[in-house]
């Protein structure tokens, strides 16, 4: 039975067989490693992979494609809402380090990202589907348009590079955007950096990112009682990701520890 694309899980199905082979030749799958395809929809690039690892771990959430994957040999379903998937559970499980593959939902792609963010540690790499504006964003240098929030979360965790470009065509039916392929490849962690104070200095940057740096993040390293010489009379786009870091990692001082947040009023 055929299965139409569903708009409410923002279903594109790839159909290019060109591309897909692009695709796997790029991601390289070899048998005995642990990879895990989210959202494989009709399976275009799920047995392709197969074929080349030998098994493989999909996370889908629509009812009736999980059922159709569950017939397919070598297949480790997981049927549920990729953001609520315990990717660290599954690395243990499989005893080593995960490569993550997918055609993200593009209505969700950014919550995706954040939710593997967490799990870095425990990834060698990823290859994924996302619509080509997301990718630029995500790859962006310091001073370009495309540089924001994304562009340093992401960058201070992963070595992020475009692969090849997919048009509209290539998928059924087609999306509105121009897609591409985007390969993260995690760096080092800094155990020092903590992300959710390094998520409120970046969130606080670009919070109003047409005006100086003096005007939101200024106020929050007064708050902090930071001592600092970082440059406030830049906009948030012109800071390399180090910088942020750096900001960071400063410790706020012991008055301001022991005076803890302000009282409500």
């Amino acid at each position: 039975m055929r299965h139409f694309a569903k708009k409410r899980f923002g279903q594109h199905f790839l159909v290019d067989e060109a591309v897909i082979e692009g695709i796997v030749d790029a991601i390289a799958p070899a048998p005995g490693q642990a990879l895990v395809e989210i959202g494989p929809g009709l399976g275009a690039m799920t047995l392709p992979l197969l074929r080349r690892c030998g098994a493989l771990t999909v996370v889908e959430l629509d009812r009736d494609l999980a059922a159709r994957l569950r017939r397919q040999a070598g297949l480790q379903v997981v049927e549920a809402d990729v953001l609520q998937v315990d990717f660290r559970a599954l690395a243990s499980a499989a005893g080593q380090p995960l490569r993550v593959v997918g055609n993200l939902p593009y209505n969700i792609s950014t919550p995706i990202l954040f939710h593997l963010l967490a799990v870095a540690d425990v990834v060698v790499d990823q290859h994924f589907m996302l619509q080509k504006e997301v990718v630029d964003r995500m790859a962006a240098a310091p001073g370009s348009k495309d540089y924001g929030r994304l562009s340093v979360m992401l960058q201070w965790r992963y070595r992020i590079s475009g692969v090849l470009d997919v048009p509209p065509a290539a998928f059924d039916p087609p999306p509105r955007v121009d897609s591409a392929i985007v390969r993260m490849r995690p760096l080092p962690l800094d155990t020092r950096v903590d992300p959710e104070r390094l998520g409120t200095v970046v969130s606080t940057a670009f919070s109003q990112r047409r005006k100086l740096l003096r005007h939101t993040l200024g106020r929050w390293i007064e708050a902090e009682g930071l001592d600092t010489d970082f440059d406030l009379q830049r906009r948030a786009e012109e800071v390399p990701v180090a910088q942020y870091l750096a900001l960071a990692l400063l410790p706020r001082p012991a008055c301001v520890l022991r005076q803890g947040p302000p009282a409500a009023p």
